[in-house]
């Protein structure tokens, strides 16, 4: 499978901003799509850097099991594609579709499990529901 930077037909300019984050966009636009990891994705679409080729890929990830983790907390790869642009979702209906699915089985996950519950990753899920959910 291709790069993002592939994908897009551009390479990004030398780094002038030495950031941990700056300089983890820049390797993970040559990494292939195929290998990006649950964090990859979550960095990525957080940074709402390749959602068109990244947000399938999350989704399926995410469709697999609500609450995939990167590096941070249960949760964050939903939270981060949750989180994305709006216009990006608005011109995606069969994406949004699937992450409401999604979303709505986190939530039911959150609230079933002890060991899963968190307030505030539900209530930012609720408002996602609230706004797409038809």
């Amino acid at each position: 499978m291709p790069t993002l930077e592939e994908l897009e037909n551009k390479v990004w300019p030398a780094i002038d901003f030495e950031s941990h984050l700056v300089v983890t966009c820049h390797r993970l636009r040559k990494k292939p799509i195929e290998d990006f990891t649950t964090e990859d994705l979550r960095i990525m679409i957080g940074q709402n850097i390749g959602l068109q080729f990244l947000m399938p890929k999350a989704i399926t990830v995410l469709e697999d099991d609500p609450l995939a983790d990167g590096d941070f907390y249960l949760g964050d790869l939903l939270k981060n594609v949750t989180s994305v642009n709006s216009s990006f979702l608005d011109r995606s209906p069969e994406l949004l579709a699937r992450i409401v699915l999604v979303t709505k089985r986190a939530m039911d996950l959150l609230q079933s499990s002890p060991f899963r519950n968190d307030a505030d990753l539900f209530k930012a899920f609720q408002r996602f529901t609230d706004k797409y959910a038809t």
